[in-house]
């Protein structure tokens, strides 16, 4: 399962887990809202480790990039220096959206 949809399935869980237990509240269950409630946390964790993954791929492409980039420097191959520095602004860009 990537990691969009790990995403995607712990919004629809914390979403899911919001209404419970709003109705749980609305009809005085007390047992209801904190079901709702467990299940509204469950899905930010999910959300979480999803984005913390995310930002781990993010920074090993930032390295990779990085490390690229400077053998085509030393080497003096653009092509491979160019290459480097975009993997290395992907990776950067992976993890500014995974906040």
């Amino acid at each position: 399962m990537s990691n969009t949809s790990k995403r995607a399935e712990g919004a629809v869980e914390e979403v899911g887990g919001k209404i419970k237990g709003a109705v749980g509240k609305v009809i005085g269950n007390e047992q209801m809202e904190a079901e709702g409630k467990a299940r509204e946390l469950k899905g930010q964790a999910k959300q979480e480790a999803a984005k913390a993954g995310e930002r781990t791929k993010g920074k090993v492409e930032e390295a990779v990039g990085a490390v690229k980039h400077k053998v085509g420097a030393a080497i003096d191959n653009e092509q491979m220096e160019a290459e480097g520095k975009a993997k290395e602004i992907q990776g950067q860009a992976r993890q500014q959206a995974n906040r």
